[in-house]
């Protein structure tokens, strides 16, 4: 398909400065309406970007039901986004992880990071888990799968279409099994740790490898110490703070169900021994523990995004930091606190400020030792501030004066 087929979108006088400095959205209302009709473009249709003179700025899927009406995907290069480039940056994406892991257990595709607006692929070994969020990447879910598997040999390939992002986009939400028999679980290898993940059941794509790092950081600091793992999920951060040598470990999560698969774990790893778990609201639990004078070496916050839109910007703030004054009421003098946010809309700076804040409040003096951030398996795009959401603060707890 040539360019000068494609249908133009056309942005109003000085909307294309920001794709010039690399961005890759387009929002609707930079849309010049009278040149371009967006609402008779399809969802998923690729079109030409064009600033208010008509010249090419880049290429993109569009949708014009939603506040992103454009992705781009190329800059002039590429006019279609077609299997042969989705091949070419899938490719590409792979070779990067296959280098730098030792393990075939990363995320293969970070969306407009990786080139690909709109698509995440996470790898087990020989399962792959894809989620697409866009229309445009929608259209090209039968190219997509093509590619993934003439890449690797996939044993299993799960389609996880079940975000909310879907349903902005218009699309439907989906569970679907593309390739071979879905297992009730999956293997991990991470940090020399082994997990089992419940896949279908599990949270987003069964895994969080953007906080493998940090989890690395932590042991380095884990040796003897008494671990609280908040927000445990499967007990990614505790195990492996069990592995480097930690003396007991407290998980504590909603679910019993994913406390279960923790416990399982452990065992595998062969600290059955070593762990104990507790259900229920994370707040609530940490309160009882306080109530029981229960004290820790090391306290992880990892905890859903609490700030998931603008507007939730005040209220998730003050639940960071209620929810760091909880930890820090429950370590030694000397311990340590990992405190994390996965919220976009919350920066490092003002999760830094709640923790100092929650320290203050609490009158408990601490020191900021090292700073995490997501792995390079969820690389920043440097045009795109979308694309960094990942923080973690290691904290020292210091006796009071």
């Amino acid at each position: 398909m040539k360019d000068t087929i494609l249908p133009e979108l056309r942005l109003k006088k000085n909307e294309e400065r920001r794709l010039r400095a690399g961005h890759l959205w387009v929002y609707s209302n930079e849309v010049d309406t009278a040149a371009t009709p967006l609402k008779s473009l399809q969802a998923g249709q690729q079109v030409k970007v064009c600033d208010q003179r008509g010249n090419t700025l880049g290429f993109a899927c569009v949708n014009p039901n939603t506040l992103i009406c454009a992705r781009l995907y190329s800059f002039g290069r590429h006019p279609q986004l077609d299997a042969g480039l989705i091949r070419a940056r899938l490719a590409l994406a792979l070779a990067w992880r296959a280098e730098y892991f030792d393990a075939s257990c990363y995320r293969w595709v970070y969306g407009e990071s990786d080139g690909l607006p709109g698509l995440v692929v996470d790898r087990y070994f020989d399962v792959l888990v894809v989620q697409i969020t866009s229309a445009g990447m929608e259209l090209l879910k039968d190219s997509i799968l093509d590619a993934l598997t003439g890449l690797v040999k996939a044993r299993v390939v799960l389609l996880k279409n079940d975000t909310p992002a879907r349903e902005l986009e218009g699309l439907a939400s989906y569970t679907e099994t593309a390739v071979g028999a879905l297992p009730d679980t999956i293997d991990v290898v991470e940090n020399q740790a082994r997990f089992e993940v419940p896949l279908a059941k599990g949270q987003k794509t069964g895994w969080y490898y953007d906080h493998r790092l940090n989890r690395q950081r932590l042991s380095t600091y884990a040796k003897d110490k008494r671990i609280l793992d908040v927000f445990s999920y499967v007990g990614a951060w505790g195990i492996q703070a069990l592995s480097a040598g930690a003396k007991s470990l407290l998980c504590v999560d909603a679910s019993n169900t994913f406390l279960d698969v923790a416990l399982q774990n452990a065992k595998q790893n062969r600290y059955a021994d070593a762990i104990e778990t507790q259900a229920g609201d994370a707040f609530e639990v940490l309160k009882q523990l306080q109530t029981e004078n229960r004290r820790f070496d090391i306290v992880i916050l990892d905890p859903p995004a609490f700030i998931k839109r603008r507007k939730d910007i005040r209220e998730g703030s003050q639940a960071y930091q209620r929810i760091n004054r909880l930890a820090m009421k429950l370590l030694e003098p000397g311990g340590l606190l990992v405190s994390a946010s996965c919220s976009h809309h919350l920066s490092a700076g003002q999760l830094e400020s709640e923790i100092r804040k929650a320290a203050m409040k609490n009158r408990q003096p601490l020191q900021i030792i090292e700073q995490g951030h997501q792995g390079p398996d969820h690389p920043i795009h440097p045009a795109m501030p979308e694309t960094e959401y990942l923080k973690a603060f290691f904290c020292r707890l210091l006796p009071g004066y």
